[in-house]
C-alpha cells in the first residue's frame, strides 16, 4: 500500500511537472508566433485567427469537448491521468491569458521561439508518455479510434497534424507557414530522443576470473544486483566468469571505475540501453 502511495505521488508530481513544461511552451512561444504544428494547440492556433476567439480559450472548448467524446465513447477505459493532464493543461493556459496577457512575441527571434515552442512540450510529452500518462487532446481521438475502428492511429494523427500545418500558411503567412512545418518535422524526433536520454542505462558484460569482489561491490555499493555463469576460453581454455549487470549512467561509471582499479585484467564490455524493463528500472515497482 505504502509503495503504491509513493508511486502515485511520483507519477502525479510528474505529470504536473510535464503539464506546466507544455503550457509554459506553448503559451509563450507557440501561441504568440502562431505556430501550428499539430495537436489540440495548432487547431487552437488556426482557430483562433479566423473566430474572435483566444488560442487560449479554443483550446479550452476544444479540450472539455474531447474530453466529453472519451467519456461517452470509452467510459471507464477513460484514464482518470488523461483527465488530470487535460484540465491541468487547459485551465493552465486559460490563466496565464489573464495573468499574464501577451499581444506580440517575447522576442524578436523567431527561430529561437520555434526551438522552446518545439523543446518544451516535446519534453513535457516525453515525460508522460515514460509514466504511462496521455497527454489529453488529440490521444483522446487515437484512444477512440484505436477502439472503434482498424484505422492505423499514427498515420491518422499525422495526417491530422499535417493539415493544420497546411492550413497554417493559408490562415496567417508562408513564413509562419513554413515554421510550422518544421516544428511539425522536428516534434516527433525530440520526443524519441529525449525518452531514448531518460530511460538510458549501461548494460554491462564482464568476462574476469574472480567475480566475488565485483558482485560484492555491486551488492553493497551500488545495490543492484547481477547474473553470474561459468564459462570457457576458446584459446586458452581456462575457466572464466561473466557477470552480467545493468546500471544507470552514475552507477557505471563507478562500476567501471572499480573493476579497472581492482580487475584491470577483467573484460568489459559496456553497451546503452534505452528499454530496460524489470524490477528496479521500468516497468515493475
Amino acid at each position: 500500500m505504502e509503495n503504491r502511495v509513493k508511486r502515485a505521488v511520483f507519477e502525479y508530481t510528474m505529470i504536473t511537472l510535464a503539464a506546466i513544461l507544455l503550457v509554459g511552451g506553448v503559451y509563450f512561444f507557440k501561441f504568440p508566433n502562431n505556430f501550428s504544428f499539430g495537436g489540440v494547440t495548432g487547431i487552437a492556433v488556426v482557430l483562433s485567427a479566423v473566430t474572435p476567439f483566444s488560442a487560449s480559450t479554443m483550446n479550452f472548448v476544444l479540450n472539455m469537448a474531447l474530453l466529453g467524446l472519451g467519456f461517452v465513447s470509452l467510459g471507464r477505459e477513460f484514464g482518470v491521468k488523461t483527465v488530470y493532464v487535460s484540465l491541468l493543461i487547459s485551465l493552465g493556459l486559460s490563466g496565464l491569458e489573464k495573468i499574464f496577457p501577451m499581444s506580440k512575441p517575447l522576442t524578436n527571434e523567431p527561430v529561437l521561439e520555434l526551438i522552446f515552442a518545439i523543446v518544451l512540450p516535446a519534453l513535457s510529452s516525453a515525460i508522460l508518455f515514460n509514466i504511462g500518462a496521455s497527454g489529453g487532446g488529440t490521444d483522446i481521438v487515437a484512444l477512440v479510434l484505436k477502439k472503434h475502428s482498424t484505422v492505423n492511429i499514427g498515420t491518422a494523427l499525422f495526417l491530422v497534424d499535417l493539415m493544420i500545418t497546411i492550413a497554417a500558411c493559408f490562415v496567417f503567412d508562408v513564413q509562419t507557414g513554413l515554421f510550422s512545418f518544421c516544428g511539425l518535422m522536428a516534434k516527433s524526433l525530440v520526443i524519441d530522443t529525449t525518452i531514448e536520454n531518460i530511460n538510458l542505462c549501461k548494460y554491462f558484460t564482464i568476462v574476469c576470473d574472480d567475480p566475488e569482489p565485483i558482485c560484492d561491490f555491486i551488492h553493497e555499493e551500488l545495490l543492484r544486483s547481477a547474473t553470474i555463469f561459468q564459462a570457457e576460453g576458446t584459446y586458452t581454455h581456462n575457466k572464466k566468469y561473466v557477470i552480467l549487470t545493468v546500471m544507470k549512467r552514475g552507477q557505471a561509471v563507478q562500476l567501471r571505475n572499480y573493476i579497472k582499479l581492482n580487475q584491470p585484467d577483467a573484460f568489459m564490455m559496456i553497451t546503452n540501453s534505452s528499454e530496460i524493463i524489470g524490477k528496479g528500472f521500468r516497468g515493475l515497482s
